[in-house]
């Protein structure tokens, strides 16, 4: 398979949204910064098996993570 071939495969697989992370997402983070968004509003990063908790951290401390939901399920 050429790098081309490849690339096209991967271009719209769901990745983590952990700089330089590259894996297959397993979790959506879904998440709202009150001070910015209404309150309906819903924002989504995307989270690897071994990103999920340090992402989910990061967005829990600041009062914005709202939940995390397995990729497979989230209707997002």
């Amino acid at each position: 398979m050429s790098e081309t071939d490849t690339d096209a495969d991967t271009a719209g697989a769901a990745t983590c949204s952990r700089r330089d992370c590259r894996a297959p997402a397993t979790w959506a983070l879904v998440w709202n910064n009150p001070k910015v968004h209404t309150p309906d509003r819903r924002k989504t990063w995307l989270a690897c098996d071994e990103h999920r908790d340090y992402l989910s951290e990061f967005l829990d401390v600041r009062g914005f993570l709202l939940e995390r939901v397995p990729f497979s399920e989230f209707e997002g």
